[in-house]
């Protein structure tokens, strides 16, 4: 039976990847996909993000990758937003890198990956969208970096469709624990924080057959439990309705919280 499987922000944690897919017994016959934020702050963005490359069904853009591609446009280095990104975690991301040259393939690559991938019941985006525009009218900083006036939404944006992110930890919306993932009006929230130290749990969804599996990126530790039993429900009350987004000029100037 083909899988779909869903893969939360991995933030440069190759070896942890790994072990959770070993985990999963991933086959040719699973389809993959990955909510963006490859990149930054774990050892091995480089690995990650060539694995993504030749094996993922599908990726979308993250936040990350938005730095990483302002820092570096199409018509060379652009020095404050190439600070702000190595100030991001992007240093990392460098180091893995042992030639400019495979840093810059890769570029040309992360340049193409979509803002949302619509797989008929499942609508694959990095942070949320805004839910008071229609689709056709959201930007790149509502789909890489909108939090709370998405996660306050007490309507689902969509009647047939389940949202699923990353970009914003669970642990850091009201009531969830470190490595519970998050649900509200219409969207899950996958980001369990595998580079936080609060956390290190990175996450993959099996949404056909609802099972969640995880693995704790510095203990090594392997576990799967239902979806029902990973979840925590979110009440829109509890988040305050406010946008909260980083422009993208202002991104050389603050330390990117995901």
């Amino acid at each position: 039976m083909t899988r779909r499987l869903f893969i939360g922000d991995v933030h440069g944690h190759y070896d942890g990847l790994m072990q959770l897919l070993n985990k999963i017994a991933l086959t040719d016959q699973d389809r993959l996909y990955f909510v963006g934020d490859l990149i930054d702050r774990g050892p091995k963005s480089a690995q990650v993000v060539k694995f993504v490359r030749h094996r993922a069904d599908g990726c979308v853009l993250g936040n990350h990758e938005q730095l990483l591609l302002e820092a570096f446009p199409q018509d060379g280095a652009h020095l404050p937003m190439l600070q702000g990104w190595l100030y991001s975690g992007g240093q990392a991301t460098l180091s893995s890198y042992g030639e400019v040259e495979d840093l810059l393939k890769d570029i040309d690559w992360i340049r193409g990956l979509p803002l949302y991938l619509d797989l008929d019941d499942v609508w694959l985006v990095h942070a949320g969208v805004n839910p008071k525009l229609p689709v056709e009218k959201q930007t790149q900083q509502d789909l890489c970096w909108i939090r709370n006036a998405f996660h306050s939404s007490t309507e689902a944006y969509f009647a047939d469709k389940l949202i699923i992110t990353g970009h914003t930890i669970t642990f850091t919306l009201p009531g969830v624990a470190p490595g519970q993932i998050a649900q509200g009006r219409g969207w899950l929230d996958i980001d369990t924080g595998a580079y936080h130290p609060k956390s290190g749990w990175l996450t993959a969804v099996d949404l056909d057959n609802a099972l969640v599996h995880q693995v704790h990126v510095v203990q090594g530790t392997l576990r799967s439990r239902p979806l029902s039993e990973a979840v925590y429900t979110i009440k829109p009350a509890q988040i305050r309705p406010r946008r909260s987004q980083i422009p993208a000029k202002s991104a050389a100037k603050v330390i990117a919280k995901t």
